[in-house]
């Protein structure tokens, strides 16, 4: 079995798009994509540095558009998923490996999404922290103690916490035994209650959109949950603004389906990583080049039917 896994918001970088305008498909779709964004989508994938490429309204298409180039070169070389998961922003370009919106439908989606998220974070300050290490039940019990959330669980020994930037500094200041803080780098209190107000600008927007029938399961953010109807899947998506991210689920799900392989779209790298420390078997291989998949194609790697990415 192999699964296509997209990465989510922080995986961004300087230069991510720049392997992929020199292959003709890529780039008319990188351009295409351009249309829908209100900045200039190649531009910032080539050229921007990293402090620019923080923005949510930047990160979030970019990280899209990125997933999407890699994964219709990947299924063009002859790879076939038999399932999909994507972390928070990822799942969009997984709802399109896995049939159910068009790659139009989602950038309009996803554009809409990053908007909405940025604008939520103007209400209150909030923000994220990672924490590292320590007891779960006892961490878990010191997040509610500090009136915080769970925003997201990459497994044993790394969560994310968000809530307001004054609770999150008296957490960080009084730690839970064995644990080390860290703040990290967003705008605000992602998948958290803060960002109710995105879920109901996103789901306004989706309201204009029709999903079609998947052609391969999606491993649902919010539980670990193989999904295949077309609305649910949508609704889900949307709902995941404000709910935590359960990557720990996704990945008990891929070791329980006996997946011998991952590939990971651009920009990849994190949750190969974080999927190999869970599953020490799986085979996993981050694309971020054409040259990356030549090299799997070359390795017969890519020993699997052809599917497309619906347009």
């Amino acid at each position: 079995m192999l699964i296509f896994t997209s990465p989510g918001q922080g995986s961004q970088k300087p230069g991510i798009l720049e392997p992929w305008i020199s292959d003709p498909v890529a780039f008319d779709q990188l351009k295409s994509l351009d249309r829908i964004v209100d900045f200039d989508l190649i531009e910032a994938g080539t050229s921007w540095d990293s402090e620019r490429l923080r923005d949510t309204r930047i990160a979030q298409p970019l990280i899209f558009a990125a997933s999407i180039v890699c994964a219709q070169s990947a299924l063009q070389a002859g790879a076939k998923p038999t399932a999909v998961a994507g972390h928070s922003i990822g799942e969009w370009a997984a709802s399109v490996i896995a049939g159910v919106l068009s790659v139009t439908d989602a950038m309009t989606l996803v554009t809409a999404r990053a908007d909405a998220m940025a604008l939520a974070c103007n209400n209150a300050a909030t923000g994220l922290v990672a924490v590292l290490g320590g007891d779960r039940t006892e961490v878990l019990e010191t997040v509610n103690a500090h009136g915080l959330e769970l925003a997201n669980d990459n497994g044993p020994g790394q969560l994310v916490v968000g809530g307001s930037a004054d609770r999150l500094a008296e957490f960080s200041a009084n730690p839970p035994g064995r644990a080390r803080i860290r703040a990290l780098a967003v705008a605000g209190g992602f998948h958290t209650e803060a960002m109710r107000p995105a879920v109901a600008a996103v789901r306004s927007a989706a309201a204009r959109i029709t999903p079609t029938a998947a052609t391969i399961p999606l491993i649902s953010n919010r539980d670990g949950e193989q999904v295949t109807d077309r609305d649910e899947i949508l609704n889900r998506m949307i709902d995941q603004i404000a709910l935590p991210v359960r990557w720990d689920l996704v990945m008990d799900t891929i070791a329980g389906n006996g997946a011998a392989a991952t590939i990971e779209t651009c920009p990849a790298g994190t949750l190969s990583a974080i999927l190999r420390r869970r599953i020490p078997t799986l085979a996993t291989h981050p694309l971020n080049s054409p040259a990356d998949i030549e090299a799997l194609t070359q390795s017969n790697l890519l020993n699997f039917d052809l599917a497309e990415v619906h347009q």
